[in-house]
């Protein structure tokens, strides 16, 4: 008997959580998945959105009471549409804790997960829950901007770094890129323009090409002067890409993204899901 999908989304009720609620909906009809809304009692974020209640006595009705509303609305969405089931879950402890362990205790799929953007990327990411959610995840994780509202991803873009694990990478992006008709563009970008490059990038396109099973894939190397992550900023906006694909392995890419040094130019990349694959 086939596993159900299982996606697990964090929410404490924000904005972007909202956000990455819809996405995960929208998922999880193309997987037929199990949605379970993840909620960790936290006394700082229930102060804002319950100011009046100083004591936090109501602090469990009003969540319950939250979550069953959203439930209500994803099931009324969603089941209609292929999703399989929509469930809710409160914990109390550490929020990225919390949510490791209980997606490990149910085998979650996917993880999708709000993030500030801009903001919480550029000025705030080493710290963020997002950003140590992706870090110490060892499950697949989407990580959706506030900003960013759900629409079909027309293209998605894979940062590849020609390693071994692109070769199923590849199946996990397909799979996505099928439920929507979606381009994948699967591009190498280097710092420098040696012959090498050239090389090496014909020669994993022949080695990655019989896992793919799928027309609309585009094999692109580019060449920027500039940092790769910058460089990959620059190739999603003239390529129009919906969603950034990468690795987790990819130490030094992360480094460069969630860098508070990084460029202020770098709003583009901010702005759009990035799905982080971990599990192979």
């Amino acid at each position: 008997m086939d596993k159900t999908f299982k996606i697990l989304c964090p929410t404490d009720f924000s904005e972007c959580s909202l956000n990455a609620i819809e996405y995960a909906t929208k998922l999880g009809e193309k997987y037929q998945a199990d949605l379970v809304l993840f909620h960790v009692l936290n006394r700082e974020d229930y102060e804002k959105l319950s100011p009046q209640d100083t004591s936090g006595k109501h602090q469990m009705a009003f969540v319950m009471g939250k979550l069953k509303n959203l439930q209500e609305a994803v099931l009324g969405e969603g089941i209609a549409n292929g999703l399989k089931s929509c469930s809710t879950v409160v914990k109390e402890g550490s929020i990225v804790k919390q949510t490791l362990d209980f997606a490990t205790e149910i085998d979650a799929d996917l993880l999708v997960v709000g993030t500030e953007g801009v903001n919480d990327f550029r000025e705030n990411m080493i710290g963020s829950r997002a950003s140590r959610l992706v870090e110490k995840s060892d499950r697949d994780i989407l990580v959706v901007p506030r900003k960013v509202y759900f629409r079909a991803p027309r293209k998605l873009v894979y940062a590849s770094d020609y390693l071994e694990e692109d070769k199923v990478a590849i199946q996990k992006i397909v799979e996505v890129a099928r439920f929507f008709d979606s381009e994948i563009d699967l591009v190498h970008v280097s710092s420098t323009h040696k012959a090498l490059d050239k090389s090496l990038h014909l020669t994993m396109v022949e080695e990655i090409k019989p896992f793919v099973k799928y027309d609309k894939v585009n094999f692109v190397l580019k060449s920027y002067k500039d940092e790769v992550a910058l460089g990959l900023e620059n190739y999603l906006q003239t390529a129009k890409g919906d969603m950034l694909v990468t690795l987790s392995e990819k130490k030094s890419f992360f480094d460069q993204i969630f860098s508070k040094n990084l460029s202020k130019k770098m709003t583009y990349f901010i702005n759009k899901p990035l799905w982080v694959i971990k599990s192979f």
